[in-house]
């Protein structure tokens, strides 16, 4: 069949015009590659991207597994203050009232939901209302305790939210609301009392499918690359119905998926994830990723395509073309954490739809890397494997004060990050100067 010269030649301005678009997302980048591709906290700078391939890893070994210095206790010198890509404003959102804010969510109606990470009464969950004229929260409030509180969500999605969904370690519970609640209007109700606990990694992030059907929660490895049977429905997203009915494991092999977000454009699951320690400063790679069902990423026999752990050298050889390589490779020992999607309308339009990740900074890295927030610029929902420094200078010479931990866009289009080493949530805006 012949199409008409017409028809074939809109077709090819469409195709254009889609490969344009999709080049202005990362064209005039200084995009870092190879070797290159590796970074410090020191070296970070707003601005700088970077492209980490599987075939750019070193070997376990090659490089010093070191532990980074410094560190975690440092205080914030008063006037230390991330910094932003020009014509982006930095400012404190909250600058008092927490011991531990970590993971964070926007609720439909605007308010800020904010997860207090301690034991007993003190843990729970705040909500932080409104913005001044000189960018602080106008309003808080506790809105329930729970001790080590970490993930939270609103169900069902969509603009009328009836419960307010909130994990701990082992437990997953959930409280009546509607929007406007400062506080619960009834006790929790308890949907899981039996995720998988112990050993490391006490994080348990929740989102719900677009539709509604599908609640994923993750639970991150009790080890660091162990295969025994502690492992159970670990370094795993599991999911449940939202009446907290077992389904099944969704994805597994990744190690610790601290972060949960379902992309706005395409519905897909995305997760940010830490992989393991001690092969190098520059291996494995933290990632984050869109989450296939059924997706083996490889944890722990494998890393990052068919690369084997060296203590599990010839285990599984079935499984060795099934791991699934993620889509964005971070710096190793970043910790990636907590990650959004950008849907506010404040920032230039090329932000529209990217998303945002918390870096938090690990232990097991010689020189210190991670402690900033990182931006992946995404098209239609699909990413290239860039992401660029987006917020960084959470240290004062040399020292780090600044661990980020959640990430959220608010209402204004503002975006907003808890910062567990300063205790803080902070606030970028755009001001185009």
């Amino acid at each position: 069949m012949k199409f008409p010269q017409w028809i074939l030649l809109a077709g090819l301005l469409l195709l254009a015009a889609s490969l344009i678009l999709y080049a202005a997302k990362t064209d005039g980048m200084t995009v870092r590659t190879g070797k290159q591709a590796f970074s410090t906290t020191a070296a970070l700078k707003p601005g700088v991207a970077y492209k980490i391939t599987a075939k750019d890893l070193p070997k376990p070994g090659e490089t010093p597994s070191g532990n980074t210095p410094g560190g975690r206790g440092a205080v914030r010198p008063p006037d230390a203050m991330p910094q932003a890509p020009a014509g982006f404003k930095v400012s404190l959102y909250v600058s008092e009232g927490f011991t531990n804010p970590r993971q964070m969510r926007r609720a439909p109606n605007g308010d800020v939901f904010v997860a207090e990470t301690t034991g007993g009464a003190s843990g729970g969950v705040k909500i932080f209302r409104g913005i001044t004229a000189d960018g602080k929260a106008q309003q808080s409030s506790v809105f329930a305790s729970m001790p080590a509180a970490f993930g939270i969500n609103f169900y069902p999605p969509g603009p009328n939210p009836q419960w307010v969904y909130v994990t701990n370690t082992s437990t997953l519970v959930r409280f009546p609301y509607k929007n406007g609640d400062l506080k619960a209007t009834g006790p929790a109700q308890t949907l899981i009392s039996d995720i998988p606990a112990g050993g490391g990694h006490s994080t348990r992030d929740i989102v719900f499918s677009k539709d509604g059907k599908s609640l994923f929660l993750a639970v991150g490895s009790a080890s660091n690359n162990n295969d025994d049977e502690k492992e159970f429905h670990r370094a795993n997203i599991l999911e449940y119905t939202p009446e907290g009915k077992f389904v099944g494991i969704y994805a597994s092999g990744i190690r610790n998926p601290v972060g949960l977000a379902i992309n706005p454009e395409t519905g897909e699951l995305w997760t940010s994830i830490n992989e393991r320690d001690t092969y190098g400063d520059n291996l494995v790679p933290d990632y984050v990723t869109s989450v296939k069902r059924g997706g083996f990423y490889g944890w722990p026999w494998y890393y990052i395509g068919g690369n084997y752990d060296p203590k599990h050298a010839g285990k599984h050889p079935e499984l060795k073309d099934k791991v699934i390589v993620p889509d964005v490779l971070v710096q190793p020992h970043s910790a990636s954490l907590g990650m959004a999607f950008y849907d506010g309308k404040q920032f230039p339009k090329e932000y529209a739809g990217d998303a945002f990740a918390a870096e938090h900074g690990s232990w097991n890295h010689a020189a210190g890397s991670g402690h900033e927030v990182i931006r992946i610029p995404l098209d239609k929902g699909k990413s290239n494997g860039v992401y660029e420094d987006f917020l960084t200078g959470f240290s004062t010479n040399g020292v780090v004060w600044g661990r980020p931990v959640g990430v959220a866009v608010a209402e204004d289009g503002s975006l907003l990050v808890t910062d567990d080493g300063a205790k803080v949530i902070w606030r970028v805006t755009y001001t185009g100067k």
